[in-house]
């Protein structure tokens, strides 16, 4: 025990202790120092000042210039009105999947009531440091190690919420909790680096296979496209070909039924048998003279070489046709008579021409 100097005399009889070294220094208190009461007082800005009269509170002063009775009134308490940010202690705490955790934090308060951070609480800052930090681990409980990393807002709003519950008769509101670090254990760490590999392959294995399926769906649509574009094509062309092929057709019987009617035209002329007979006759000899030409085994009547009898022959079964096709157009047409003789005479004069 020792003996402060200049002490006032109404705390002469009072011993002042010594802290022990091995005690944990006392917390500090949210004051920046008691002032002097001389009468005339100017309090700063953001602050109050809590005044007790004879021992017991009289007011609170505010910013600005005040008066005191000297000898009767004293500042009891000095209260900062600013916003107070205090260091929490780093802490473990247990998650709900048993895994133990190194954290701490910031807090953010202020004084609102002066007067219940006076007298409500020894130690206001103590307090609350005291009240974030069991909070914190009765939080950090209720959440698993995956969720404390996801859910770090939801879990600071609990705590601020906590503390302003239990802070509200102390005078002062808890404005924020900011968690600082979380620290792990060295195997949990590298489990949850062997997760996150993990899963980090997944997506890579997953995003190539989708890679796969795009390019395997991509190249079927492409066949499919080609596929009907070619069956069009297709479709086109053999459209184009028929009809050209049936315009060519067209054409063809256009140019023989022109050719069959200059030809019956020719034959119904004077001396059209005889034309006939000589076209017909030209026509055997020329295809007799290609005979063997191709193979060695040819089929031949008995008068192959007798060229008036096949003439004749030939002539003998279009006059057939022609008589026919004269009948067919009289019994149409009763009223138009044909004379035979003309008939008559082309046959004589074909046979005299086969018999020259």
């Amino acid at each position: 025990m020792s003996w402060q100097g200049h002490i006032p005399p109404e705390q002469a009889r009072v011993p002042v202790l010594k802290r022990p070294s091995w005690l944990a220094p006392a917390p500090q208190r949210l004051n920046s120092g008691l002032p002097v009461n001389i009468g005339v007082l100017f309090v700063p800005q953001q602050e109050a000042w809590v005044v007790e009269r004879m021992g017991k509170f009289h007011r609170i002063l505010e910013p600005g210039l005040n008066f005191l009775i000297p000898l009767l009134d004293r500042i009891r308490y000095v209260q900062s009105l600013k916003e107070i940010v205090i260091n929490v202690p780093e802490q473990s705490a247990v998650t709900l999947d048993n895994v133990t955790l190194q954290i701490d934090g910031v807090l953010y308060l202020r004084v609102m009531d002066p007067y219940k951070a006076s007298y409500g609480v020894e130690d206001p800052e103590y307090a609350v440091t005291q009240l974030a930090q069991t909070t914190m681990r009765s939080e950090l409980g209720k959440l698993s190690l995956d969720r404390v990393f996801r859910e770090r807002e939801s879990l600071n709003a609990n705590i601020v919420d906590a503390i302003n519950q239990a802070s509200d008769c102390w005078g002062i509101r808890c404005l924020r909790y900011e968690i600082k670090d979380i620290h792990v254990p060295p195997r949990v760490k590298e489990s949850m680096q062997m997760q996150v590999e993990a899963e980090r392959r997944k997506r890579a294995t997953v995003l190539e296979s989708e890679g796969t399926r795009e390019s395997a769906i991509n190249v079927a649509e492409g066949q499919k496209q080609a596929q009907i574009l070619a069956s069009e094509a297709e479709k086109a062309e053999q459209i184009n070909k028929a009809a050209g092929e049936a315009n060519a057709m067209l054409v063809r019987a256009k140019a023989k039924a022109e050719a069959i009617q200059l030809l019956a035209a020719a034959l119904a002329q004077q001396h059209g048998s005889a034309a006939a007979s000589l076209s017909v006759a030209e026509q055997y000899v020329s295809a007799f003279s290609k005979l063997a030409k191709d193979s060695n085994t040819v089929l031949l009547p008995t008068n192959t070489g007798d060229v008036t009898h096949m003439v004749a022959q030939a002539l003998g079964i279009y006059t057939t046709l022609t008589k026919t096709q004269a009948v067919k157009t009289r019994d149409e047409l009763p009223l138009a008579h044909e004379d035979p003789q003309p008939l008559s005479t082309e046959m004589l004069k074909a046979e005299q021409a086969a018999s020259s």
